[in-house]
């Protein structure tokens, strides 16, 4: 769509730290390069997040290098970059006020962790009312154990997610969906 903004969650180099295990989607990477490619090429808005944790251990804080981003999906001069300290890239950065500024668009969401912030950032748009498209192959999850202790492998997270914030939340697509629709 003409007026999608294109949304970036923590492509940084700490997603690269073995803290997070095994995960799913090894092409994720692949295809958020090539949603941004199409978005560069068509000038369309991006928006680059970047998690700047408050946590004294955490890979993501600033001073550190996990807290730089990626160089294959890093930001170009004049891309939007928003630092957020919590899970959500709409809360307490200024970005829902931008986006309102720009005609409350239409959000295509990807990165990581899709069970944590881009799954956070996608339920907090879509309960602001933002349209949100979230392909389900330019995000990716890692293995989690749940509270009985009990091994989820990443894959099994990835689908459930998606499958829990399918239609209410955001309309689950893939990347050749979303570049054929531009």
């Amino acid at each position: 769509m003409a007026d999608d903004v294109l949304i970036l969650i923590d492509q940084q180099k700490a997603m690269e730290h073995p803290v997070w295990g095994p995960r799913n989607n090894p092409q994720a990477e692949a295809n958020i390069g090539r949603l941004l490619d199409a978005w560069r090429r068509r000038r369309a808005p991006i928006v680059h997040v970047k998690h700047d944790s408050t946590e004294p251990h955490s890979p993501f804080r600033p001073g550190q290098e996990g807290n730089d981003f990626l160089p294959a999906t890093a930001p170009l001069a004049g891309e939007i970059v928003v630092a957020k300290t919590v899970h959500s890239a709409l809360i307490g950065t200024g970005l829902a006020a931008r986006l309102e500024q720009m005609g409350h668009p239409s959000l295509v969401v990807c990165g990581v962790l899709l069970a944590n912030s881009v799954e956070a950032t996608v339920r907090v748009a879509a309960n602001m009312g933002f349209t949100v498209r979230l392909p389900a192959d330019a995000c990716w999850s890692c293995d989690k154990r749940d509270l009985t202790g009990r091994l989820w492998p990443a894959e099994d997270v990835h689908q459930l997610t998606l499958a829990l914030l399918d239609g209410e939340y955001a309309q689950v697509t893939t990347t050749d969906a979303v570049l054929a629709s531009l």
